[in-house]
């Protein structure tokens, strides 16, 4: 036989050492590493844990279940949060669960729509004596916050700019009077305390979507913080980010819309709207302001009928008004000429999610060829995508649409809950498709739908939600 090449030479005291290896215990096969070789390539042998340099030690073996408790942070120092708002409440484990956290003591409804048994519906107003009883008694919550929550609860305050506002005021003051623990950092510490705050907000009204948007801005602020900065410089700074976004992001942002809506009015308008935005009356006061002479008619809706508020501030600023509810929005539609809508939020496709009703006013116009103008703060806006009102939304208390005021003697549904056939449904938003929609003003400008996304991503550019 010829002489064996140095090659294979070496090919067999490599299979030579690691059959050493394997049946000495120093290297164990594996189906993932390829077997013992890939331990060889940096010319180290791998030495068991029994024949290291600290002397023998023998490590029992970690079960699965002392792994989790490993893994997991102690009972105290975890985030007592609710389930996000978007949980599936037909999931009876997490909904259990859920309720064993809550502050709140929910009671939920009897009758249920079987299509929107996912989303949490909760008899309202019966937990508020319970709340107010303990108002002294929950440490973890503080009293501007709690305060904030019951009026959240009662339903005195409402609307997306109210709520928004409201909440980071409340915020404003925890942070004032907030102290760092011993032994814990300011960052992780605040940040797990805003998050008990807004559970407790989730658990007496689901969170807005702009909202939602405000408490990822305070969030990335207090993560941002410097840790050079001492306890009093890191909350004094925290307080002027929550008062510059109240004043940039909606105060001149509703200043910003009104001064670009009111280029589209024009003299002998006939301007619709419908229920009450905030924004949209500042534009009908301020063009009455410029000498304007236009109408407005005011379109509203059971059973919050929040537009009659609306109809007195508007008729005693001297204003010309008519007043319908919704039912006749096709008969009085072919006598205007603009409809202006506000939105609680814009979503990424375009879509304007708004207070139930909107989406029926933007396509009676639509029929009637009548531009629908949409204002909407850039704050509100969204990179979400939704094409219906079912899978997200919130549900108002079914016992309201049951009671007519004004109307005692009809009461035929007073006991409806005792009947298994029957369900009242009283959605809180709806969502409208882009087609239907002329424009949206902003306080980045006036854009047809198509751009929504163009303005999502340079808003997010200003790390205002992320």
């Amino acid at each position: 036989m010829g002489k064996a090449s140095p090659q294979l030479y070496y090919f067999a005291i490599r299979i030579v050492a690691v059959l050493h290896l394997y049946f000495s215990g120093g290297v164990k096969p594996s189906a993932s590493s390829g077997g013992a070789v890939p331990a060889l390539k940096q010319g180290k042998v791998a030495k068991p844990s029994s024949q290291r340099k600290d002397g023998p030690q023998v490590t029992a073996p970690v079960t699965s279940s002392e792994k989790k408790v490993v893994d997991r942070l102690p009972e105290k120092d975890r985030k007592k949060d609710v389930p996000h708002p978007r949980m599936q409440f037909d999931d009876k484990h997490r909904v259990e669960k859920a309720k064993r956290r809550a502050v709140v003591n929910q009671s939920e409804a009897r009758s249920r729509v079987e299509l929107f048994r996912h989303l949490p519906q909760y008899i309202r107003g019966t937990q508020l004596p319970d709340l107010e009883s303990k108002f002294f008694q929950l440490d973890p919550i503080h009293p501007s916050v709690y305060k904030v929550g019951l009026q959240y609860l009662s339903g005195d305050i409402s609307g997306g700019n109210a709520r928004c506002i409201a909440m980071l005021l409340a915020f404003k003051e925890a942070i004032k009077d907030y102290s760092t623990p011993p032994e814990k950092a300011l960052v992780r510490d605040l940040t797990a305390k805003i998050g008990s705050y807004v559970s407790f907000f989730i658990e007496c009204r689901p969170l807005s979507i702009s909202m939602g948007n405000a408490i990822k801005f305070l969030k990335s602020r207090i993560a941002k913080l410097p840790h050079t900065l001492s306890e009093s410089e890191a909350k004094s700074s925290l307080q002027s980010d929550i008062d510059r976004f109240i004043n940039e992001k909606i105060v001149i942002a509703d200043k910003v819309i009104v001064r670009h809506a009111v280029t589209k009015i024009r003299d002998g308008d006939v301007l619709l709207t419908y229920g009450s935005s905030s924004v949209v009356e500042m534009i009908f006061l301020y063009a009455l302001e410029l000498g304007k002479h236009f109408r407005v008619v005011v379109v509203d809706s059971r059973p919050k009928l929040d537009g009659q508020a609306l109809l007195c501030r508007l008729v005693a600023k001297g204003l010309n008004c008519t007043y319908t509810h919704i039912n006749a929005i096709s008969y009085i539609m072919h006598e205007v000429t603009r409809v202006f809508l506000g939105a609680s939020s814009v979503l990424s496709n375009g879509t304007v999610y708004s207070r139930v009703g909107t989406a029926c006013v933007a396509m009676a116009a639509h029929a009637f060829q009548v531009p629908v103008l949409v204002c909407c703060e850039a704050y509100k806006f969204h990179e979400r995508v939704q094409l219906d009102s079912i899978c997200s939304n919130e549900l108002g208390d079914p016992d309201v649409i049951s009671k007519v005021p004004g109307w005692k003697d009809l009461n035929h549904l007073d006991n409806w809950a005792d009947n298994e056939n029957l369900q009242l449904l009283n959605l809180t938003y709806d969502a409208t498709p882009s087609d239907y929609v002329s424009m949206i003003i902003t306080d980045y400008g006036m854009l047809p739908p198509t751009s929504v996304p163009v303005l999502v991503r340079e808003y997010r550019r200003e790390h205002l939600w992320i």
